[in-house]
């Protein structure tokens, strides 16, 4: 029941923050459809929105009345999934300890911490581990690798496969996908971020991992969903790792982020892999300079 909550209330922000006022909505099969749940959970997202005056549901004509605002979504502690809290526990652990090889990592104290069983938090480490930063040693331990160059480039090439395909497929969506209304979102979210720079530079690192995650989305493919969420968690948090003219390499991806969309919005496929490449292109880059405050293994 919890879990299926928590798939109702992800749902039901990501939808919300899709609406543009006086819009008509389609029929419950068609939202369901475009969000990967149940019908019945596409038509509690429509009563709620109906109870909170977002929407005005009569019968088969259900209209947008006003633009939902941060009161109406709920809470990320809410949305997020087990595995979600479990890896934004391991990360900060690390970022706290600034990433120093021979940490170790004790799998019944970071499970306390969450307030977890131990099962969850060793089935994390274990999938972790296949990407070698992190390796079991006896008695629930696990220590902290190194954060090698090699290891980065090794990484950033895999991604760059991934994305290209995902964001050559996020192209092809029909215009009726929700896909294209969350981007017009990410698209605003992104705009209001630059237009208060100064203060929300160091909120950029989320931003990045929703607008990354919602183009890989798009690839329906089993093999880079699973591949890439490993991967995404060392791209998300390096923003954090090196903190470096950090004001200004955000408010970089940032733009360059909206030549993305632009891109992704023409459906031009040449403009698509060219923004693709470019990005990644700086963030790889970004990467290798955080390398430094890294510590890394000695040869």
């Amino acid at each position: 029941m919890a879990r299926q909550n928590t798939v109702f209330k992800e749902a039901y922000n990501r939808y919300a923050v899709a609406l543009r006022t006086d819009t008509a909505l389609p029929s419950e099969p068609e939202i369901a459809a475009q969000l990967g749940v149940s019908r019945s959970t596409a038509r509690a997202i429509l009563t709620r929105l109906s109870e909170e005056g977002i929407i005005r549901w009569n019968k088969r004509q259900k209209i947008v009345l006003r633009q939902p605002t941060d009161h109406d979504l709920f809470p990320s502690e809410e949305t997020d999934s087990l595995h979600d809290i479990i890896e934004r526990s391991f990360m900060q652990r690390i970022l706290a300890d600034d990433a120093a090889p021979g940490m170790q990592i004790n799998e019944l104290e970071l499970a306390r911490e969450i307030g977890t069983g131990t099962t969850s938090v060793r089935e994390f480490l274990i999938r972790f581990s296949r990407f070698g930063l992190i390796e079991k040693r006896p008695n629930s331990h696990w220590t902290l690798k190194g954060f090698t160059r090699e290891f980065a480039l090794e990484l950033a090439d895999v991604r760059e496969m991934f994305e290209l395909h995902s964001a050559a497929e996020f192209g092809r969506l029909p215009r009726d996908n929700q896909s294209w209304a969350d981007l017009a979102a990410m698209r605003d979210e992104h705009h209001a971020m630059l237009a208060d720079i100064n203060q929300r530079f160091k909120d950029f690192s989320v931003l990045d991992e929703r607008f990354h995650l919602l183009i890989h989305r798009a690839s329906k493919n089993r093999f880079i969903a699973d591949f890439y969420d490993a991967i995404a968690i060392v791209f998300h948090y390096h923003y954090q790792w090196n903190k470096t003219a950090a004001r200004q390499r955000n408010e970089r991806a940032i733009h360059e982020h909206l030549d993305y969309i632009a891109a992704l919005e023409s459906g031009d496929q040449a403009a698509i892999d060219a923004a693709c490449r470019a990005h990644l292109h700086s963030a790889r880059q970004t990467l290798l300079q955080s390398l430094p405050q890294i510590a890394t293994e000695t040869a």
